[in-house]
């Protein structure tokens, strides 16, 4: 059915045709419902020097195509429809876009007989609009991880955006407050990574719009607050075939098949290059380098470990059939960050990759006691080195991902080292 059907059915007046930069910003068009069928045949006209896309004002015209199949009705403006799209510029795929590489991968594994089915965890906090102090003033606890006080003195924001997910069909299933003071994390059910991705990309842009009707703001930042917990985006994943989970197996200890650990080790053996696209930002390595924080755990991983049901390590195997993987948090591109984990994936199965010895221990307490873990990147410019000098990366996401991806990043890790903070001042003007 046409757009413009559906839109006249539905009530829709506006279509948001958007699409998502390599820095996961959104971008967007403003479509009016009787403009919608040509956009959907040709796509919305944007200049690509103007996003995050490594792109220079002499390129010719963007087009952002709608994916029909991604509408959303806005539940807080129902009006406006919403469009994932993917982008194209003289009639060719942008080869560093996002969704583009995401689909392109998941054809290439739909064609070697495998469906990546994944859900994510998305860890936000709710500050005031400034962004410099949390917006409850009551929540204090140095354990306030599941707080009932503070979790309904949000009720409204927490459920406007649950109701939300019950109406799109999501499979909501819990709302809690996280382990830092003003910080949430809201789950709905696994599925298809694409579809994960898209919604993932949807759920941030609900979250902050539905904070701002409350005068509130909603951020995903990584490490917002030095004393505190950091926001995560930990991402559950399995193989499929047929509607046959391939990583499931009876007959081991954890319930997790070969192909499972064969797929772990690929993540495990290509961690530190994909901690870039996993954990984008310089304020990352402030959430996976952490010291202690008030509540007493940094609830991040540091070393490239895997475990069973322990969350002290960069993956975990919670029950059978599925792993976690913790690293990624919330800055990461939601379209990179299934793709990256995908590819490294599927690259432990083509080589049969072993994980190597599994660690039951705590990793917080007692890693020191282990030398010969390889330990994640200690920074944006060390994890961007490891990107850069990937052929994995290269052969799978592409070489102008990488190209563009490690030049704008850079140029973010130049600006943050160009800063004086006042620590080097407190520190060293008495040298």
């Amino acid at each position: 059915m046409a757009l413009s059907k559906k839109a006249e059915m539905l009530g829709i007046e506006y279509f948001l045709v958007s699409f998502t930069d390599l820095f996961g910003a959104q971008r967007a068009k403003l479509v009016p419902a009787a403009a919608i069928d040509e956009m959907a045949k040709n796509g919305a006209g944007f200049a690509g020097f103007a996003t995050w896309l490594d792109m220079s004002p002499a390129d010719a015209d963007l087009f952002a195509v709608p994916d029909p199949s991604t509408l959303v009705q806005l539940p807080w403006k129902p009006q406006v429809g919403w469009l994932a799209a993917n982008l194209k510029m003289n009639e060719k795929s942008v080869e560093q876009a996002p969704r583009n590489i995401l689909c392109r991968l998941l054809k290439e594994a739909q064609d070697a007989g495998y469906r990546i089915k994944t859900g994510v965890e998305c860890e936000f906090f709710v500050v005031n609009p400034d962004g410099d102090t949390i917006a409850d003033g009551g929540d204090i606890q140095d354990k306030p991880c599941y707080d009932q006080m503070a979790l309904m003195r949000r009720y409204e924001v927490v459920t406007e955006i649950c109701n939300a997910m019950l109406s799109l069909g999501w499979q909501p299933y819990q709302n809690d407050h996280e382990d830092a003071n003003g910080q949430f994390e809201m789950n709905w059910q696994f599925d298809d990574a694409l579809k994960t991705a898209d919604r993932h990309v949807f759920f941030k842009y609900m979250v902050k719009s539905i904070a701002e009707k409350y005068g509130l703001r909603a951020t995903f930042m990584p490490k917002p607050f030095a004393n505190l917990t950091g926001s995560g985006c930990h991402t559950h994943v399995s193989l499929w075939r047929d509607g046959k989970n391939l990583f499931s197996d009876s007959s081991d200890e954890l319930g997790l098949s070969r192909l499972g650990y064969h797929f772990i080790g690929g993540v495990i053996h290509h961690a530190d290059a994909i901690c870039a696209i996993t954990n984008p930002t310089v304020n990352s390595y402030k959430r996976i380098n952490a010291p202690r924080t008030t509540s007493g755990a940094t609830w991040a991983p540091n070393s490239v470990t895997y475990t069973g049901n322990n969350r002290t390590h960069m993956i975990r195997i919670p029950e059978p059939g599925r792993f976690e993987l913790r690293l990624a948090d919330g800055a990461a591109n939601p379209y990179l960050l299934q793709a990256a984990v995908l590819a490294a994936g599927l690259d432990g199965i083509k080589h049969e990759r072993d994980p190597g010895t599994r660690c039951d221990f705590n990793m917080y307490t007692d890693g020191h006691l282990v030398g010969d873990v390889k330990r994640l990147p200690l920074n944006l410019l060390d994890a961007l080195r490891a990107l850069e000098s990937s052929e994995l990366v290269a052969n799978t996401l592409g070489p102008e991902f990488v190209t563009a991806y490690t030049k704008l990043r850079a140029a973010e890790w130049n600006a943050y080292t160009s800063q004086l903070t006042d620590w080097e001042r407190r520190n060293t003007l008495d040298c």
